[in-house]
């Protein structure tokens, strides 16, 4: 499959929340997320953010109600990632069939999804279901989460129950000792090897990081010798590696809600915000 067909197949997914769902952010954790990485050439992180800026764009002039988050890498590959709420297979089949009906909105996924292969050297696409069971702390409100720390643990097969009550032996630390924490958890379903888990935390400021540091000290500070054991069990048996990376969301490449976005015009809409202000105050502006 060539990059520019992938890609919009992975565009297909991507409005792939239910339409039948209020045309909103997630205000509780998705039964599932669509997840499509993109490796990013070395220097075209603009370009690349250029023609991203497009998808949005005409899924707004589709009047899709099929929101996704974008975001850059901080640290590790040069990645962009775009995160896609679903909360069923079936209502991802109605907004596929849905956008596939509109010509004029697959055409300009297809001349989009071109461009975009010029900026990118990879495109993967994973489907993580939600563990609830195992994530803890009250639901982000996501119009207002600027970074995020994901964490990728890949399990020996056949330890996933060693995973799991890892999981809840640092959930019961949490409690005692941070209770203000809040992270989910996805299990991969298809898209890579698994056991693969995502463990998902979001702030809104890069400054916070410091709380959530502090946060997690405590957490593994505050361990029964039980957990404690618990938790060792499952480092030297279960866990084949683990990965933790920091990225930045994207407003330009992100496709949110109109009332998002004026709750905060400046952050979601910079251009437009600039130009207004320069035009407030006199100031002449580039065309």
């Amino acid at each position: 499959m060539n990059m520019p067909h992938a890609r919009l197949v992975a565009a297909a997914v991507l409005c792939a929340a239910s339409a039948l769902q209020a045309q909103e952010l997630p205000t509780s954790q998705p039964k599932y997320v669509q997840i499509i990485r993109e490796d990013v050439k070395l220097g075209r992180d603009a370009d690349h953010a250029k023609v991203e800026a497009g998808w949005p764009a005409a899924f707004e002039r589709a009047k899709s109600p099929d929101f996704y988050l974008a975001m850059t890498s901080m640290t590790g590959s040069n990645e962009a990632w775009f995160v896609i709420p679903q909360q069923s297979n079936a209502a991802a089949e109605a907004s596929m069939k849905q956008n596939a009906a509109d010509k004029s909105l697959s055409k300009e996924l297809e001349r989009l999804a071109k461009a975009d292969a010029e900026m990118i050297t990879s495109v993967k696409t994973l489907l993580a279901a939600a563990r609830t069971d195992l994530s803890y702390g009250a639901y982000p409100d996501l119009g207002k989460q600027r970074f995020w720390e994901i964490t990728m643990f890949r399990v020996r097969p056949g330890h996933e129950g060693q995973f799991d009550a890892a999981a809840k032996s640092y959930i019961a630390s949490t409690k005692r000792a941070s209770p203000n924490s809040s992270f989910r958890v996805y299990e991969i379903i298809a898209g890579m090897s698994g056991p693969t888990y995502l463990i998902f935390s979001s702030l809104t400021s890069y400054a916070a990081f410091d709380a959530m540091t502090s946060d997690g000290e405590k957490t593994w500070a505050g361990m029964t010798a039980d957990e404690m054991a618990t938790m060792n069990k499952f480092s030297t048996e279960a866990l084949a590696n683990a990965e933790t990376n920091r990225f930045r969301l994207s407003p330009t490449m992100s496709y949110v809600p109109r009332s998002v976005r004026m709750s905060d015009p400046a952050f979601w809409m910079p251009a437009k915000s600039t130009v207004a202000s320069s035009a407030s105050s006199g100031t002449p502006t580039q065309p």
